[in-house]
């Protein structure tokens, strides 16, 4: 079947920014994601987790581990397990991004309370 965000499953998380499922096994999952333009998302690690993000548009800012990275259009950057981390996007346009989960991040999300 092929998949894209108009026959894929869709949610919203934090402050109004869209998710669509393009695959979610137990081994992995594929996601489109879009932010707003001054949003973000809650510091927080996987344990087994590894994350891939692909900025489709704009430019996204990562924070890992305390060092702040910004990754453009039709850049990416990976996530290792354990790795404290979120996305934010400090831009006025809205940014969007694949993030691709080996395994799939449901159970492991453990937010840090700063």
């Amino acid at each position: 079947m092929i998949h894209s965000k108009d026959n894929s499953e869709h949610y919203i998380w934090g402050n109004q920014c869209d998710s669509w499922i393009l695959k979610n096994t137990q081994s992995l999952s594929v996601k489109q994601e879009k932010m707003l333009a001054g949003t973000s998302e809650k510091l927080h690690f996987h344990k087994v987790t590894e994350q891939f993000f692909y900025i489709l548009k704009g430019e996204a800012v990562f924070y890992i581990n305390e060092k702040k990275f910004l990754v453009g259009q039709g850049e990416s950057i990976s996530i290792e397990p354990g790795a404290k981390h979120f996305i934010s996007n400090e831009s006025d346009e809205e940014i969007e991004f694949l993030v691709i989960s080996n395994p799939p991040t449901d159970h492991d999300r453990i937010e840090i309370k700063e």
